[in-house]
């Protein structure tokens, strides 16, 4: 799933291809992708881009009237092309949900692999009137989301970390990847309880959350489209690394998995030397 690092490449990319562009056509090829329906798609045909935002791990193309707000998903991508392809691509044919093209003859494709289809495209006039938007967190990027925001977010908290950081509401844009990421930089536990940590614990991880999430924001910058997977992945220590060495201490990368996802974490690193229990045993390490 693309996380904000990669989110925040792409708005960059499409920001500069965009902006100033008006958009011919907006065609969806998988109905079941479009979420609103008034304003209709065709409300953004003949209007200009103005600007491309980012909201946590959406994506908003504005006009200066309607916006096209996506969300990626699991397995939703963007793909640029320059020209498109000619002609009407037929429905149901491969994994294209949905193509924007420009005056240019260059546009792009929102595209979604397996049989999930969590893709999710809206047509608004205010991007705060999407749910998954109207419930995000602060932006852990954003100026004001210091070291003491942070731990006013955490107090209180009875989840475990792991669960703390992925949760939108809570923090927006961190996801299953990130959040291994910084819980190894942090050298703590996936399952320590959020609310538990002490001050200097609280300090480290944030930290960890503020240094992780940049470093990946600008190993993506400038890398196109076609390449930010390949690009995250090449970046990551432990998330996707299950059974090779941890780059810091060579100890062998363990998982938990759970029913739909997995972590990753170094025992070395991050719990003492001890593994985890998994989800089929119902003693866990604190």
């Amino acid at each position: 799933m693309p996380e904000l690092p990669e989110v925040q490449a792409l708005r960059d990319f499409l920001d500069e291809e965009l902006t100033g562009h008006e958009i011919v056509r907006v065609l969806p090829v998988a109905i079941s992708v479009l979420k609103t329906y008034d304003p209709p798609v065709t409300a953004l045909e003949g209007r200009t881009v103005t600007g491309v935002a980012r909201y946590g791990k959406f994506l908003a193309v504005d006009t200066g009237g309607p916006r096209l707000v996506t969300h990626l998903a699991r397995a939703g991508w963007l793909r640029w092309q320059d020209p498109l392809p000619s002609g009407v691509p037929r429905p149901g044919k491969g994994p294209l949900a949905l193509r924007v093209a420009l005056e240019t003859g260059a546009g792009f494709d929102l595209t979604e692999a397996g049989t999930q289809k969590r893709l999710a495209v809206y047509v608004t006039e205010d991007p705060a009137t999407v749910p998954g938007i109207a419930r995000l967190g602060p932006d852990p990027l954003a100026a004001d989301f210091t070291r003491e925001r942070f731990a006013e977010l955490l107090r209180g908290e009875r989840r475990r970390i792991k669960g703390a950081l992925r949760d939108q509401s809570l923090i927006a844009g961190i996801g299953n990847a990130y959040s291994d990421e910084i819980l190894h930089a942090a050298r703590m536990s996936p399952y320590k309880l959020a609310g538990g940590l002490s001050a200097r614990e609280t300090e480290h991880l944030y930290a960890a959350l503020r240094s992780t999430l940049e470093e990946a924001v600008e190993r993506s910058r400038g890398v196109a489209a076609a390449r930010l997977k390949s690009e995250k992945k090449s970046g990551l220590r432990v998330h996707g690394r299950t059974g090779e060495p941890c780059p810091v201490c060579g100890d062998t990368v363990r998982e938990v998995s759970f029913a739909d996802s997995s972590l990753q974490y170094c025992p070395t690193c991050q719990t003492g030397g001890k593994p985890l229990a998994d989800r089929r045993t119902s003693r866990f390490l604190k």
